[in-house]
């Protein structure tokens, strides 16, 4: 066993060995230490992906809960990246994801062209799979997933967050007019953790979408993602990269009132555009 940084992706792992010991034997921890011969500690560490087990490790631990030669060699051959400082995982995976916003102290993020998964309403989400061409079985499923990942909202110690949001993203008419209402009055609600990047801003509007978090203990990580993958990165120049960004971006940034009062008038737009509707009707 070897003692090394962790990663998202080996939280991530460990924390799928602890499930399958919780649900497949009868073992606390220190039950399943001395099962295996092992110190208590390492198989905490393997557990809270703080260490890396060998493969002969792996092989015990998985035969102890019951597992078959296929399980292990489809968890080492996923295990060999846990510690790699770069990732990529195709889009359907959320789980990393969810479990790093589980953990953070910190969220920084910036999205130019749609509004923050944490921040959309149900049917703003329902309304941008649907744009997005998914077919009905996955809009619920990401709907869904996406809701799910926003109980971090109710948790007593949740992170601090501050989300910068490209004018762009406002501007995108998503669903109907009471969709996007609905919307921008979730934004208006959580405008003291908001900031708006103002149209004019054109250069960093052709910036990726970016997340960084900072956690207790770990090692800060910078997140993107795309159609293709979810991309992790915790080496310290791309961290330094992100840095940066949010930097410029709070430089340029509406601060929180200014960005209360632009948010009010998209709704005060909104709800004239729906009234000349109306007239026009009648």
């Amino acid at each position: 066993m070897t003692a090394i940084t962790s990663t998202a992706y080996s939280r991530d792992l460990g924390d799928e060995l602890r499930r399958l010991r919780e649900n497949c034997t009868g073992f606390g921890g220190r039950a399943m230490a001395a099962q295996l011969g092992w110190d208590p500690s390492k198989v905490s560490n393997i557990e809270t992906g703080k260490a890396r087990a060998s493969e002969i490790d792996l092989a015990q631990y998985l035969a102890t809960c019951g597992k078959d030669l296929d399980y292990l060699l489809d968890f080492t051959s996923r295990y060999r990246h846990a510690f790699d400082l770069y990732f990529a995982q195709v889009p359907e995976n959320l789980r990393t994801l969810a479990m790093v916003e589980a953990m953070a102290t910190k969220i920084f993020t910036y999205e130019i062209l749609s509004i923050p998964g944490l921040l959309q309403t149900e049917a703003y989400a329902r309304a941008l799979f649907i744009e997005t061409g998914n077919v009905p079985e996955d809009v619920e499923k990401g709907v869904k997933l996406r809701m799910e990942r926003q109980c971090i909202w109710q948790r007593p110690y949740r992170p601090s967050c501050e989300f910068f949001v490209h004018e762009l993203a406002l501007r995108m008419r998503i669903g109907d007019a009471k969709v996007m209402e609905d919307q921008y009055l979730r934004l208006l609600f959580n405008a003291h953790i908001l900031r708006v990047v103002p149209a004019n801003v054109v250069g960093l509007a052709f910036k990726s979408p970016l997340t960084l978090f900072e956690f207790g203990k770990a090692s800060p990580l910078a997140y993107t993602e795309s159609d293709l993958a979810k991309v992790f990165a915790q080496d310290s120049s791309a961290v330094v990269v992100s840095r940066k960004l949010f930097e410029r971006l709070d430089a340029v940034a509406l601060d929180e009132e200014q960005s209360r009062s632009r948010l009010a008038e998209y709704v005060s737009g909104l709800r004239e555009d729906l009234h000349d509707q109306r007239t026009e009707l009648a």
